[in-house]
């Protein structure tokens, strides 16, 4: 692969989930940011991944997970350790999570040439990487669109304050962002899903697209307001959900050529977040972060 034929670079963490269930542990490639790599290579999107990855065992597993799904994995850096996060099932599906992170990026690592660089989770505000993906966002290319998904942990956050600063800075820089009802209650406590939409797009960003469970989506670029309902399905569990729908997303953004704000109407922004509906839906239909191949979601 050719630096010109990269659709997508995605830089965070990735690292293995040892997931609880029932009793039983298992040990599952995660990320947030390795899991929107991998569904965007089983959609067909040419995607680079920049994360750090150990050189031990659980880092063997997320490389072949990562490869086997067509991820560049020529600027991962290499680690002597994978990070893990302990992810704990409850009843309804959904996850707790204990994280043991390591991420430490150098001052300008190698980022491959792309059409997107999409940035988010705890590689996007935990230092002291996130001062390396901060300043890759600002300053990207000319024409290099950013996409951005805070997938906020709360327990890894120590000052508020600060917290939501550097979220707003990197909405701010960025072309399209999703947040997930979880990550706006934290941003905005008590704020409606429209307000916390508005406010996205007052800062700067594009795209805003909020996820609200088993409500479904809600989005605005512009003038266009779009809000629809998830597909009705019946629920492994949640992991990945939330980055299958970003991976999709993106992959849906490609159709509108990368529009944004009032060049992006109605029907474009429709089809995007019915896309990563549908591929959110498939995601939680099965354990773990398993995100939908191309021939598994019907063409827009």
């Amino acid at each position: 692969m050719t630096e010109a034929e990269r659709d997508v670079v995605v830089i965070g963490e990735a690292l293995v989930d040892v997931v609880s269930r029932y009793g039983r542990a298992s040990a599952m490639p995660g990320g947030s940011p390795l899991n929107v790599a991998v569904g965007l290579g089983r959609l067909r999107r040419a995607t680079s991944l920049v994360a750090l990855i150990g050189e031990d065992e659980f880092g063997e597993l997320l490389r072949r997970h990562a490869e086997a799904s067509g991820v560049d994995l020529s600027a991962v850096i290499p680690a002597p350790r994978t990070s893990r996060a302990v992810a704990s099932i409850r009843a309804d599906g959904a996850a707790t999570y204990e994280f043991d992170i390591d991420w430490t990026l150098p001052a300008a690592p190698m980022v491959p040439r792309s059409r997107v660089v999409h940035v988010g989770s705890i590689g996007s505000w935990m230092d002291p990487g996130a001062e390396a993906v901060e300043k890759i966002v600002r300053q990207r290319p000319r024409g290099v669109k950013a996409s951005f998904d805070p997938n906020v942990r709360p327990s890894l956050i120590n000052d508020h304050a600060a917290g939501v600063a550097r979220i707003e800075r990197l909405i701010a820089d960025a072309d399209l962002v999703k947040l997930s009802d979880e990550d706006a209650e934290w941003l905005y406590p008590g704020r409606r899903p429209e307000d916390v939409l508005h406010r996205l797009c007052e800062l700067g960003t594009g795209v805003a697209v909020m996820t609200l469970g088993a409500r479904g989506a809600m989005a605005y670029a512009g003038a266009a307001r779009v809000e629809l309902p998830a597909s009705s399905t019946l629920v492994a569990d949640t992991i990945g959900a939330g980055d299958s729908f970003m991976a999709a997303l993106l992959d849906a953004w490609f159709a509108t050529d990368l529009r944004t704000g009032t060049d992006l109407g109605d029907a474009d922004l429709t089809a995007m977040v019915r896309r990563a509906l549908a591929a959110s839906a498939v995601t939680v239909s099965r354990p773990g972060a398993d995100p939908p191949w191309s021939r598994e979601l019907v063409p827009n």
